[in-house]
C-alpha cells in the first residue's frame, strides 16, 4: 500500500491542506475535478478514499461500537455464542448511537462518492487507456455493491440512489426524498454492480496485487457471499413489510431462493484455479504441522488463500486486537486482556474430543466421578489441530509461556474418586468447602502437600472479582501475533492484516449453495458432489475427521464446518442472522464453560463443565433481523418507512 500513501500525501501537500478527509484526501470543494480526474495520481487518491470507506467488519468493528472504532468492547464473538466477554451480558443487536459511525448516513456518503466517480470519470477518459477506465469504473461499482450489501443485510429494502442528487438551497427537495426500494431490488442491485465489476476488472490488479484492491475474482468472491445471503433470506425469513405500492421492503418470496443460491454457486466456481487453500507448513500426518499451518495462514502475506485484505500501517492505520485479547499473563501496559473467551459450546463443535452420546465433552468416568489428568492439555490430545490454532486451551503454550488457566485448587480427598462439585445443571456458585479459589488477581499462593506453591487460578485463570481473565476456561488464539513484545501490546498500536475474504469461505459458500439447491431439488446446474468434496477438503487441511459418504454433507454439516473454519472472523454473526436461527440458539440460553481444577491430594487436574457462572442469559429479539432505520433519516423523509417492531 505504500504507493497509495505517497500519492495521497502528494495530493494533500500540493493543495496546501493540513487536514484531509479520512485517508488524508482533500475535500472535493477545494481540489477541483480536473485536479482529481485529470491525472492517474488524482484518480488513485480518490480510489483510496473509496476503499477506506468500505464497510468491513474487521478488527475495528463490534456490533455495539460500530465500524472503524478504535475501542472494541462487547466484541462480536461474545454476541454469537462463540465466546463470553466481561463486557457482554446477553443478546444484542448493532448499536449505532450518536458517537458511533452512522451505518446509514455513512454508507450513503460512500454511495454518493461512487456515483460521483462513475458519472465524472468518463469525461476524462481521453487521458487514459480504455483498460484503465474500465478497471477504475469496475472498482467504483465494486465499492458501491459492497456498500449496498452492508445496508440491505441490516435494513432490508433501502433507497437505491445511483446518480448524484444535487441540491440548491431554496430548491424543491422532493427528488431527494427517495423511498425504500424492495429488498429484492436491492439484492439485485448488489448483483448487478458486482457483475459490472466482474466484467470490467482485470484478473490481477497490476498496481496492487496484494489483495487490498479488487480484481475480477475478488468481485466474484463477494458476489458468492452476497447472493448466498440473499438466498438464505428468501428461504428462511418470516418477517415481512410492504409499502403502499405493495413493494416488499422486508423479505422476499421463497421462490427467489434457488435463483440466488445458483448465482452464489456460479460466482464461487469462477475462482477455481485462481486461489488455493494455504498449505505452506501442512503435512497429512503431522498434527503439529497442521496446527502451525493454520496459525500461519493468518499472518503470511504470500498466502494464496487471501483474496481481499485490509492492511494496517503504523501510525495512521492501526488497531488493538492483541491488547484486548491476549491471556492475562501476557497483558500489555493498557491493562486489558481476555475480552474473547471461547465457550465450551463452541469448543465442542470440533472433532477428536472425548464426548458423551449427546455430544458434550466427557469429563466424568463411568462411576460418575471426575476423570483425572496429569496435564490440562491431555483431554485435548486428539482434538483436530485447527482447535488449538483457534483457541488457547488451558495449559497450552503461547509466546513461550505455559498459559495457566485454573478455577481453583481442590483440597478434599481424592480417594475413591472426586464427585461433581455441583449437581448437574446447577447455576449456583461453587461451594467453599474443600476449595481454594481467588477473588482477585493478587492471589495468595496455596502450599501443596509436596511443599510447592500454586496460585489457585494460575496466571490467566478465573478471578471472581476481576473478569480480565479466561472466564470460560479458554482464551482466543486466532489472529494473535506471537512475535509482539508485551510492551507493544497496546491499543492502536498493532498492524496485523485483516483477511476479509479468503478462499476457504468461497469454497464453503459454494458447498452451502449446492446443498441448498439440492434441498430445493434444483440440481441441474451444479455438481452434487461439491458439499461432500469441499467439506472434506477443508477438514483435511484442519486435521479433522473426514466425511465417509456424500449423504453426510447435509446443510447442517456444511454450516457447522463454516462455523469452525471462520470462527472469530466476524462471519458467524451474519450467518446466524441470514439463517434466521439466532432466536433459536439464544432463547433463554446460558452458555457453558469448562473450569480446570487441581486436586492437591491426587496431584492431578479435573474439569468441571457448567453454565457461565455469571448466569448471563441470551435471548435474541426476532425484530433484530431487520435493524431500526435511524430516526434522523426518518424525520428527514416522509417516504421512509420504519422496520417492524420499532
Amino acid at each position: 500500500m505504500k504507493k497509495f500513501k505517497y500519492i495521497i500525501l502528494f495530493v494533500c501537500l500540493a493543495a496546501g491542506i493540513t487536514a484531509c478527509r479520512k485517508l488524508n484526501i482533500p475535500p472535493k470543494n477545494i481540489i477541483q475535478d480536473p485536479d482529481v480526474f485529470g491525472s492517474t495520481g488524482g484518480v488513485q487518491a480518490y480510489m483510496a478514499r473509496l476503499y477506506s470507506e468500505l464497510p468491513i467488519e474487521d478488527f475495528r468493528y463490534s456490533p455495539d461500537m460500530g465500524l472503524n472504532f478504535f475501542w472494541i468492547i462487547k466484541p462480536t464473538p461474545a454476541t454469537t455464542g462463540e465466546a463470553l466477554s466481561r463486557d457482554q451480558g446477553g443478546s444484542s443487536s448493532e448499536n449505532f448511537g450518536d458517537w458511533h459511525w452512522d451505518v446509514w448516513g455513512g454508507n450513503y456518503t460512500t454511495i454518493h462518492d461512487c456515483d460521483y466517480f462513475i458519472q465524472t470519470l468518463p469525461a476524462y477518459a481521453k487521458n487514459y487507456t480504455q483498460a484503465q477506465v474500465n478497471a477504475w469504473l469496475g472498482e467504483a461499482y465494486f465499492v458501491r455493491a459492497m456498500t449496498y450489501f452492508a445496508l440491505v443485510k441490516r435494513f432490508g429494502g433501502v433507497p437505491i440512489v445511483n446518480k448524484v442528487l444535487n441540491y440548491t438551497p431554496g430548491s424543491d427537495v422532493t427528488d431527494l426524498k427517495v423511498p425504500r426500494a424492495s429488498e429484492k431490488a436491492v439484492w439485485d442491485q448488489v448483483a448487478s454492480d458486482l457483475d459490472f465489476a466482474i466484467n470490467n476488472l482485470p484478473e490481477v490488479n497490476a498496481d496492487y496485487g496484494d489483495g487490498s484492491r479488487a480484481n475480477k475474482y475478488v468481485a466474484a468472491a463477494f458476489k458468492s457471499r452476497a447472493m448466498l445471503y440473499a438466498g438464505s433470506v428468501a428461504k428462511y425469513n418470516k418477517i415481512t413489510l410492504f409499502d403502499n405500492d405493495h413493494n416488499q421492503l422486508c423479505g422476499m418470496p421463497e421462490s427467489e431462493a434457488a435463483g440466488y443460491f445458483q448465482k452464489a454457486y456460479d460466482a464461487a466456481k469462477m475462482l477455481d484455479g485462481k486461489y488455493s487453500l494455504y498449505l505452506s507448513a501442512w503435512s497429512p500426518t503431522d498434527k503439529n504441522a497442521q496446527y502451525q499451518n493454520f496459525v500461519n495462514l493468518f499472518s503470511d502475506p504470500a498466502s494464496k488463500e487471501n483474496i481481499f485484505v485490509r492492511e494496517y500501517q503504523y501510525p495512521n492505520s492501526v488497531h488493538g486486537y492483541d491488547a484486548y485479547n491476549v491471556p492475562r499473563q501476557l497483558m500489555g501496559p493498557n491493562g486489558y486482556s481476555s475480552e474473547v473467551n471461547p465457550t465450551l459450546d463452541f469448543v465442542e463443535k470440533f472433532d477428536g474430543l472425548p464426548k458423551n452420546p449427546d455430544g458434550t465433552l466427557k469429563t466424568l468416568d463411568a462411576s460418575g466421578h471426575y476423570q483425572l489428568f496429569s496435564n490440562t492439555m491431555d483431554i485435548f490430545a486428539n482434538a483436530e489441530p485447527r482447535l488449538r490454532a483457534t483457541v488457547i486451551l488451558p495449559g497450552d503454550v503461547f509466546k513461550g509461556q505455559n498459559i495457566e488457566i485454573r478455577r481453583g485448587i481442590y483440597t478434599g480427598s481424592a480417594a475413591g474418586g472426586i464427585s461433581p462439585l455441583l449437581p448437574a445443571g446447577s447455576k449456583s456458585q461453587y461451594p467453599t468447602a474443600n476449595l481454594v479459589v481467588s477473588s482477585t488477581a493478587g492471589q495468595t499462593a496455596y502450599k501443596l502437600p509436596n511443599g510447592d506453591l500454586m496460585n489457585p487460578a494460575g496466571l490467566s485463570g478465573v478471578f471472581t472479582g476481576d473478569q480480565t481473565c479466561a472466564i470460560s476456561g479458554f482464551s482466543v488464539r486466532k489472529w494473535l501475533n506471537p512475535n509482539l513484545a508485551t510492551s507493544q501490546v497496546l491499543e492502536n498500536n498493532e498492524t496485523q492484516t485483516w483477511i476479509e475474504m479468503r478462499y476457504a469461505e468461497v469454497l464453503l459458500n459454494r458447498a452451502e449453495a449446492a446443498a441448498e439447491l439440492m434441498s430445493l431439488g434444483q440440481t441441474g446446474s451444479i455438481n452434487t458432489a461439491d458439499p461432500f468434496t469441499i467439506v472434506n477438503q477443508i477438514r483435511s487441511r484442519a486435521g479433522a475427521d473426514l466425511l465417509t459418504g456424500a449423504g453426510d454433507a447435509t446443510i447442517d454439516v456444511v454450516r457447522n464446518e463454516r462455523r469452525k473454519e471462520l470462527a472469530f472472523e466476524n462471519k458467524t454473526y451474519w450467518d446466524l442472522r441470514r439463517w434466521r436461527i439466532f432466536d433459536k440458539e439464544q432463547n433463554g440460553t446460558i452458555y457453558r464453560i469448562l473450569m480446570p481444577f487441581y486436586s492437591a491430594d491426587a496431584g492431578k487436574y479435573f474439569f468441571d463443565q457448567r453454565t457461565d457462572e455469571r448466569n448471563d442469559v441470551y435471548t435474541y429479539d426476532t425484530r433484530w433481523y431487520y435493524e431500526q432505520i435511524p430516526g434522523g433519516a426518518i424525520s428527514k423523509s416522509s417516504n421512509l418507512i420504519q422496520n417492524p417492531g420499532y
